[in-house]
């Protein structure tokens, strides 16, 4: 009898792409991993590094370094490059990678093509929510097999600014941050609950959180990737948790709802855009679009998010 083995490519062997193989291997979530990079001598490093490690883990992990060649019967392939060019101190949002990162997605997608490859994609390269859709397009792959983690990052973050203001843990706190993976990203507070009880009643209920400012909660969630990049220029821990959870959903064929950058084609009113809004996912990738109602001020901060992601998509197109 043959056992399938789960195998993960990881484009970008940096920060991000090693710290997403050791939460792999961790968590006992894939049994091969490739890791590629331009830097072909440090991806050979991370992979014997990692492979030292698996020693002492409880499952066994087969890591390697690899080319495009390697990627062909992948299940996923991760996309985690990152520009040194974008790691500067004095570069304070995703988007202004834009331009460097789109001249990287041009060659990566072409060696995706050549290599026969046609599982799922997640990219958490940044700017997160517009390069998914540039690699969605160029590659004309299914909107159920490709997209990114966005936001799934941000709500952890939402989820234990929660925990910590109110007091509850943040296994017990449902939300989500919806929008764009960064300045534009808003908190749908009427979507937020606490034990299965909306929060505006928790407040009502509680005088003592009525002094609870939640536009500040949402902003140091905003803020939060920049306060670590002041310190450590990135961000590894929190991105690898997250992917590690969406891996989990889809090899456990699990119908988890997460919040990940999605092209939308209809739903929530929108066409051709990529958005972080509610998702199940399981073996197939993206199962379902969960489209629910916003106040109208939450309506506003989506339709402003979606227009500055749609307007940076376009130029995108054409750098």
């Amino acid at each position: 009898m043959s056992i399938p083995r789960r195998k993960v490519a990881i484009i970008g062997a940096g920060h991000v792409g090693s710290h997403v193989s050791l939460e792999l291997i961790a968590q006992g979530l894939a049994e091969e991993i490739v890791l590629l990079d331009l830097n072909e001598i440090k991806a050979q490093g991370q992979a014997q590094d990692l492979s030292d490690a698996v020693v002492y883990h409880q499952k066994r992990t087969i890591v390697k370094a690899g080319t495009y060649a390697d990627i062909k019967d992948a299940d996923i392939l991760v996309i985690a490059f990152r520009s040194l060019e974008e790691v500067k101190p004095d570069e304070s949002r995703r988007m202004a990678s834009l331009t460097v990162q789109v001249k990287q997605a041009k060659t990566v997608t072409q060696e995706i093509k050549k290599s026969g490859f046609d599982g799922i994609i997640i990219s958490i390269s940044n700017p997160a929510d517009v390069i998914a859709h540039y690699f969605q397009n160029a590659l004309q792959w299914k909107r159920e097999k490709i997209f990114s983690t966005g936001t799934t990052l941000d709500t952890a973050r939402l989820r234990a600014e929660i925990s910590r203001q109110f007091g509850y843990d943040a296994k017990s706190v449902s939300a989500y941050v919806a929008g764009e993976h960064g300045e534009t990203q808003f908190v749908p507070w009427s979507w937020v609950q606490i034990g299965g009880k909306p929060l505006a009643d928790i407040i009502s209920d509680n005088p003592r959180f009525k002094q609870i400012n939640l536009a500040s909660i949402a902003k140091t969630v905003k803020d939060r990737a920049y306060t670590i990049c002041q310190g450590k220029f990135a961000t590894e821990f929190g991105i690898a948790a997250s992917l590690a959870e969406v891996v989990r959903a889809i090899f456990g064929d699990e119908d988890r709802i997460l919040p990940l950058s999605v092209l939308l084609q209809g739903e929530y009113g929108v066409q051709n855009v990529f958005v972080n809004v509610p998702v199940r996912v399981n073996h197939t990738g993206i199962a379902e679009i969960i489209e629910r109602k916003f106040t109208d001020e939450e309506q506003k901060q989506f339709d402003a998010s979606v227009s500055f992601l749609d307007d940076n998509y376009k130029k995108a197109l054409t750098l």
